[in-house]
């Protein structure tokens, strides 16, 4: 299959995603179910995009390295309610220094 082919067929499906979501009929997206599901939804996909990169390795293994200590110095700065910089940035720092040390 042409890479253009694959561009262009991804196009089209991401406007008629987008075209299908402007379809539903108000109503539906008044339910409280569906309001509900619509604000935790993000949440749910983004801890788990966070998870299967920083515990996910070659082949889908399991892996625990500096990748992981970063996440817990987050996880920490987050539950003494740190700003968001100061959240990354301990990341970042911890990680940077696991790796360092030779983790």
């Amino acid at each position: 299959m042409s890479i253009w082919l694959a561009i262009g067929l991804t196009a089209v499906g991401c406007y008629l995603v987008k075209l299908l979501g402007l379809l539903v009929p108000a109503g539906v997206l008044e339910r409280p179910l569906v309001q509900r599901l619509s604000a935790l939804l993000p949440v749910a996909l983004l801890a788990a995009l966070t998870a299967q990169q920083a515990f996910g390795g070659v082949d889908g293994a399991l892996v625990v390295d500096a990748r992981v200590a970063g996440l817990a110095a987050a996880g920490l700065a987050l539950v003494l309610r740190a700003p968001f910089l100061v959240v990354i940035a301990a990341a970042v720092a911890v990680t940077a220094g696991v790796r360092a040390l030779g983790g």
